[in-house]
């Protein structure tokens, strides 16, 4: 019975990282293991769908790639002339992992990849870029985009940080406690940039919203929320991912068009996610002095908890995003203070907030600072000066959907020379 393309594309990009982890948990060799895993999952592609599904997919994938790694290094080791070496020393022989070597975060290999892929040889940058590329199964130009390089800059910065797991000699497995903690906070970093790749598409806006992602981000957070049930700062970041994702069935129109959350409707938001987010949240701010995912899921409790955007406390969420730019300066955090500013004090008090980050660079080539610099100043009645500021907006954003908003938006403040324009 043969299997649709499309079910087997999603089941390959749910066990890919999966399989990863038990490659390398098996055979070490991070760096070949992934090449080998690509070559399974690419012969998988091409036969399920004409073959039919192998009764176990995942241990098929692992038995490909586990001969295909074998084949890779015994190539490699005959390109650097050590055959005679590697005949005195035999390959691992592909066996299931005895059960004492599954990790204790629900015997789950990605999470112990996660890790590792976090590993403190490297730079932040870089853990996130192999995160991405191993775990969460983002193309190098993705990444690239993300991270406003050069595919071929990213493609180095990738191969540098495998070789670097690999020349550490840092065996497969979870690492010690005090280890852990130290690659908590570049881990939640990793799985809060996997989610928002999964809710909100590619960077820019320019792709298709991978809900795969997203689901695998929230998968991984629960396991890791288990791990370290009394870590806020993990709690609040799975209360963030939920509170979110609640919201991902009304956030746009069937053609991709955002829809703003004024104008959602609030019904088709989940209430199981936003009641699970909600508690999760509150017993996280009931331990202490919260961190900055905590903060950010109370701002989402706010909004998600509020039967219609008029009632929205506002206030309570403006004085939490002033706790969060103390935290970071985020410039999206800025943006997103100014707003809350406006909605609670009105709209010129937001517009001042936004005048200090009109230098900044890192917003310079962005849509969303004219973007919300339009909106307060349709709120304050400015409409010429909201009309132009919604164009250029439109004029930097990436992705059609969101520059048809934009320029809607403008549209609709009445100017009859702008169709000439566009």
């Amino acid at each position: 019975m043969t299997t649709p393309r499309g079910e087997t594309e999603d089941l390959l990009r749910g066990l890919a990282p999966r399989v990863l982890g038990a490659v390398v948990r098996r055979y070490g060799h991070f760096d070949t293991a992934e090449d080998a895993v690509q070559e399974a999952l690419l012969a998988a592609a091409v036969r399920w769908p004409e073959d039919g599904l192998p009764g176990n997919p995942m241990g098929w994938l692992v038995t490909v790639a586990g001969r295909r790694l074998t084949d890779l290094l015994r190539a490699e080791q005959a390109r650097r002339g050590r055959e005679e070496a590697a005949g005195r020393r035999a390959l691992p022989e592909w066996r299931p992992a005895p059960a004492a070597d599954r990790s204790a975060a629900g015997a789950d290999d990605t999470l112990t990849l996660l890790f590792m892929c976090c590993h403190p040889a490297l730079s932040p940058a870089s853990q996130i870029a192999l995160t991405l590329r191993a775990v969460g199964g983002l193309t190098t130009a993705q990444i690239a985009r993300a991270f406003l390089v050069p595919e071929a800059t990213m493609t180095r910065r990738i191969t540098r940080a495998k070789q670097r797991v690999r020349d550490s000699g840092v065996p497969f497995g979870m690492p010690a406690e005090a280890d852990r903690d130290a690659r908590l906070r570049a881990v939640l970093h990793v799985l809060y940039l996997v989610f928002t790749e999964g809710y909100a598409g590619d960077a820019g806006g320019a792709g298709p919203r991978r809900e795969d992602l997203a689901a695998e981000a929230i998968r991984l957070a629960r396991i890791l929320h288990r791990l370290l049930p009394g870590d806020g700062e993990v709690a609040g970041l799975l209360a963030l991912m939920l509170l979110t994702d609640a919201r991902r069935a009304t956030r746009a129109a069937p053609d991709g068009t955002p829809i703003p959350m004024a104008e959602q409707d609030r019904t088709l938001w989940d209430a199981a996610r936003v009641a699970e987010g909600v508690a999760l949240v509150d017993a996280a701010l009931a331990r202490g002095v919260p961190g900055p995912y905590q903060i950010q899921a109370a701002i989402a409790a706010l909004h998600d908890e509020a039967p219609s955007a008029e009632v929205t406390d506002w206030p309570q969420i403006a004085a939490l995003y002033a706790v969060l730019t103390g935290m970071s300066a985020n410039p999206v955090t800025a943006l997103n203070h100014a707003v809350a500013v406006a909605m609670s004090r009105g709209p010129r008090a937001g517009l001042d907030l936004l005048a200090g980050l009109e230098d900044d660079e890192r917003l310079a080539r962005d849509h969303r600072l004219p973007a919300v610099r339009a909106h307060l100043l349709e709120m304050a009645g400015e409409r010429a000066a909201a009309r132009e500021a919604y164009l250029t907006a439109a004029r930097r954003a990436a992705g059609l959907p969101r520059r048809r908003y934009l320029n809607a938006r403008a549209a609709r403040l009445g100017d009859d020379a702008w169709t000439d324009r566009s």
